[in-house]
């Protein structure tokens, strides 16, 4: 034993939870008298944390829940560097503007060059929410602009798109001034078409929105076929209305399993398009991209020009400072990955989603909504009268750890009730397995005692 451990005893005495964090209780809703010592603020902080449910048995949610563990040590490295200081940290700023350039090329946009960046028009964001808003600014600017040459009216916009949006499309109409013109379902349809949009659009609209992975089902839109029905609008004297697309879910997937699947720029109605690169872009919370075909389709009102190191780059974001470790966990991702890495990934979690459907189909109990080969994202409900309810199912895997969302579908479709699985990188074809297990054990008990009595009242309060 040390002599250092004979004059400080305490040193080597003290077991583990006798601090004073231990034996006394901490204010909750006001700082603490006095200071704690590092390892007991981690200690009990991160005791109290293990009440959360497992982030990587959560599959409710799209975010991505795993990393390389050299990626971790990347971004934990990079916590300290504030994104908008771009003279400070010049490198970051570069590696932002070169993961914007490969998203605008992944999503073919137009003019991009190989050796510069800055051909690519758009911005990395605070997730697609943030981005969803810059794509709405922009059509709306645009659209004001058209009306005021035209001596036309600009107090009216609005926006055309499905009730089954992510409610940030309703945040953006309602915090910019645009009326939302909902689309809606109906049973068995969870997505718009064309000629609910053909019929839906006027002077006023600002844009048409199309989902590439929908929160709801994962499914996606026929963004070419609504874009032929408005090309025909717009050529038969009507109005010429751009789309959107929000590609939060899908844009990282289908380039790598729909190749040749025309949702993105290649239909040239297309003038945007949002992702999130904390989704099937496989990087933590909360980094996202909004990219616009060209540089003419973002208005120059809405930019701030920043120099540093010679150049000229344009920014257009709604937040101002934030870390830079996100843009760095991305672009690792596109440098360790590639076009193969990332095929590879969504093939494997395309095929663990559809081997979970085809095994859940087999159920009585069970109708499969879509089987995870658009997305990997499995979505189904209860066929017939079994005795108990998708929102009974939930509650009872949740007691098995597997925490699965059950919840009604969007207007016009209020009666349908569903589960959705998420399968994301992390979640191996074995967990799958087990899910299934899990899924068809509760089945099977709740059958034989009549439910549980959840309902989705129960639920929604």
């Amino acid at each position: 034993m040390s002599s250092k451990h004979h004059k400080n005893p305490k040193a080597y005495l003290t077991p583990a939870y006798t601090g004073r964090l231990s034996m006394e209780p901490l204010p909750a809703l006001r700082l603490p008298e006095k200071e704690t010592n590092p390892e007991g603020a981690y200690r009990f902080i991160h005791d109290e944390l293990m009440l959360d449910g497992s982030s990587r048995l959560n599959l409710a949610t799209f975010v991505t829940t795993w990393m390389d563990p050299q990626a971790d040590k990347l971004m934990a490295e990079t916590f300290d560097k504030n994104m908008i200081d771009k003279d400070e940290y010049p490198a970051t700023a570069a590696i932002e503007a070169r993961c914007v350039a490969m998203v605008a090329d992944l999503f073919h946009a137009e003019n991009l060059s190989d050796t510069d960046a800055a051909s690519a028009t758009g911005v990395s964001t605070i997730g697609s929410s943030e981005a969803v808003m810059l794509a709405g600014l922009a059509m709306k600017w645009r659209w004001r602009a058209a009306r005021e040459s035209a001596s036309a009216d600009t107090g009216r916009p609005n926006l055309v798109l499905g009730s089954n949006v992510q409610v940030v499309w309703e945040k953006f109409c309602r915090y910019f001034d645009v009326e939302a013109k909902y689309l809606p379902m109906e049973l068995g349809r969870y997505v718009i078409t064309a000629d609910q949009v053909r019929e839906a659009v006027d002077g006023n609209t600002i844009g048409v929105v199309a989902i590439a992975g929908t929160t709801y089902t994962g499914e996606i839109e026929a963004v070419e076929e609504i874009a032929e029905a408005l090309d025909r609008l717009s050529e038969s004297g009507g109005p010429d209305v751009p789309m959107h697309v929000d590609a939060a879910s899908g844009g990282f997937v289908l380039p790598f399993l729909h190749p040749d699947l025309k949702w993105d720029f290649r239909v040239p109605r297309v003038v945007s398009i949002n992702v999130s690169g904390h989704k099937y872009g496989l990087t933590y919370p909360g980094i996202g991209f909004v990219v616009w075909r060209s540089s003419e389709y973002l208005p120059e009102d809405l930019v701030f020009r920043v120099n540093y190191l010679g150049g000229d780059m344009p920014t257009f974001t709604l937040n101002f400072s934030r870390p830079g470790n996100q843009v760095v966990g991305q672009y690792y991702n596109f440098l360790r990955l590639g076009r193969a890495g990332y095929q590879a990934i969504m093939e494997a979690l395309r095929d663990t989603a559809v081997r979970m459907s085809e095994r859940l189909s087999k159920l009585d109990a069970v109708h499969v909504i879509t089987d995870g080969s658009a997305i990997p994202v499995v979505t189904f409900e209860l066929a017939g009268d079994p005795g108990f309810t998708v929102f009974d199912v939930s509650h009872e895997l949740r007691a098995r750890g597997w925490q699965v969302p059950a919840y009604t579908m969007p207007a016009n479709a209020e009666s349908v009730a569903v589960l959705r699985i998420v399968v994301r990188e992390g979640f191996s074809a074995d967990l799958g397995r087990e899910l299934c297990e899990a899924f068809e054990a509760v089945c099977a008990e709740l059958k034989s005692k009549g439910g549980s009595g959840s309902t989705a009242e129960h639920f929604a309060h």
